[in-house]
């Protein structure tokens, strides 16, 4: 006769107890994350010194503005686009060329900024800021 405590089960362990691994991964985690902030990797540079001038801004800019209708004016005064590219050819053949402050009005349509720039680019201006309030 024989005796048995508790019941029978002969399968044994069949699952694996994921938790001390999960606790584990957490614990690595943690201190790769608090190492990788501390340690903030930087490269050592010693910068040239340089003998360039400050160059001076241009002495009297065109300001060209773009109105949310769609209306180009310089210095104050509505001009068509047409008339627009006609005064910057004039300005982009004088000796010294000036510079464009572009003011355009944030509902100002894209392709009229870019007319603008364009025209500018054919009359060799290439020196454009755009001007916004801060």
């Amino acid at each position: 006769m024989a005796f048995s405590l508790g019941e029978e089960n002969d399968q044994g362990m069949t699952e694996m107890n994921l938790i001390p691994l999960i606790d584990i991964m957490l614990v690595l985690m943690i201190i790769f994350l608090v190492t990788a902030t501390v340690a903030n990797p930087s490269i050592p540079l010693t910068l040239p010194n340089t003998n360039a001038k400050v160059q001076e801004a241009p002495q009297d800019p065109i300001t060209v503005q773009i109105t949310a209708n769609n209306e180009f004016f310089i210095d104050k005064q509505v001009l068509t686009l047409e008339q627009l590219a006609q005064r910057l050819k004039t300005e982009g053949q004088a000796t010294k060329r000036p510079a464009i402050n572009l003011e355009a009005d944030k509902d100002a349509k894209y392709d009229s900024v870019a007319q603008v720039m364009s025209y500018a680019s054919d009359a060799g201006l290439t020196d454009i800021s755009f001007v916004s309030k801060n």
